[in-house]
């Protein structure tokens, strides 16, 4: 018996009808100008790689994610891509190769092998910039403008910035003297931001009390801006590198402020987004009533490296279906449709190709329909002439 749900698409696969499809392929041609008009190359990375170049650099959620399918050609085992960031730093460091700072962007579709926690989708459309080859701060205040950018022009509001800085907590598990495995632990408690969890694992550490009690202060620190003077004093007897990663982002912080006066500003110090991969600022975009953020980025120098090229790098990503399904108030414009008349006549062809080549749509009614299709003007022969009314 054949199965009467074989239309259906796997979960957490979706597909844009029309109207959708329209309002996103208008925001995918706004985001790719302004990503131009910022001095970002498109790249267009590819589907499939094999495993280990696609995964170099990445941790291990990003392996989770990803699907894995035997080469026909080479079996060799290929991953269908999870995140682009990996493959447009392998193209900056092995393709471009430029001694000066180089900044990229892509658009494109991605497939996750689990999906995201709050959107459950697994079939991101993923649009980003990423910008390699500085270590300043103001390069990452330049992404970070850049992402508040492509929010504004999907037309989200009431932004809020969430700021954090993963090389705290890699500088406070360097120097407490925790093990690969016991910093990994810690880091997936801290993330489910549980002081009773938190506690309970450092007690199980064979570390110093001092030690203790600065991973259970760590845990508190979030807030405003105030947050950062108060964790000099709490981290204070944290190394150079801790102190350092708080100058940051009260450097970063002081520049947005400037720049932008009314946006609300977060830290979080124990907030540890792409931990695997990220070693410096990490940041993310908030808008009201959606559970998760809406963008998010941060610093990776490691990650060039480990395609044999030592090179800063700092971006960020979005799903542009995310975007357009949150500005799904601003509706693209309707297509003026000009209807033409099931008629063989020479100057009627001539006439639709013109209008079509002026930008025109033209849909000419079909001989075995009935019913004419959506319109707002006719083709209609007047005087001899094919004329639009």
């Amino acid at each position: 018996m054949a199965n009467k749900n074989n239309w259906m698409l796997p979960e957490g696969i979706e597909e844009l009808l029309p109207e959708n499809a329209a309002r996103l392929e208008k925001m995918r041609r706004e985001l790719l100008d302004l990503f131009s008009s910022w001095g970002y190359q498109y790249v267009i990375p590819p589907l499939v790689e094999y495993l280990d170049s696609l995964l170099t650099g990445t941790g291990p959620e990003i392996d989770l994610q990803t699907f894995k399918v035997t080469d026909q050609i080479s079996g060799r085992t290929l991953g269908i891509r999870a995140d682009m960031t990996p493959q447009v730093a392998r193209i900056a460091v092995h393709q471009i190769r430029s001694k000066a700072p180089t900044r990229l962007c892509y658009l494109g579709s991605v497939l996750q092998a689990r999906g995201a926690k709050i959107e459950k989708s697994r079939s991101p459309i993923q649009v980003g910039a990423e910008l390699y080859g500085s270590r300043h701060i103001k390069s990452d205040v330049e992404v970070i403008q850049l992402m508040l950018e492509v929010l504004a022009v999907a037309g989200l509001q009431n932004v809020h910035l969430d700021l954090g800085h993963v090389g705290i907590f890699r500088g406070l598990s360097k120097q407490s003297g925790l093990s690969e495995q016991q910093e990994a632990d810690l880091f997936d408690v801290l993330q489910r931001k549980s002081t009773d969890e938190v506690e309970a694992l450092l007690q199980t550490f064979d570390c110093e009390k001092q030690w203790v009690e600065v991973f259970q202060k760590l845990l508190l620190l979030n807030g405003d801006i105030s947050v950062l003077e108060e964790a000099k004093k709490s981290l204070s007897i944290a190394g150079e590198a801790v102190q350092k990663a708080i100058s940051e982002l009260q450097d970063v912080a002081n520049i947005m402020q400037a720049f932008y006066p009314s946006l609300p500003l977060y830290f979080d110090l124990a907030e540890l987004r792409c931990y695997q991969y990220q070693t410096g600022i990490v940041f993310a975009a908030f808008v009201p009533g959606f559970g998760s953020e809406v963008a998010r980025g941060g610093r990776y120098d490691a990650m060039a490296e480990e395609f044999g090229c030592a090179q800063p790098a700092t971006g960020f990503s979005a799903d542009i279906k995310v975007l357009a399904r949150l500005s799904a108030d601003r509706k693209a414009e309707a297509l003026a449709v000009i209807l033409a008349p099931n008629d063989s006549d020479p100057e009627l062809y001539e006439t639709i190709r013109d209008l079509r080549a002026s930008g025109k749509a033209v849909v000419q009614q079909l001989p075995d329909s009935n019913a004419e299709p959506s319109y707002t003007s006719k083709l209609c022969k007047h005087d001899g002439r094919w004329v639009v009314r």
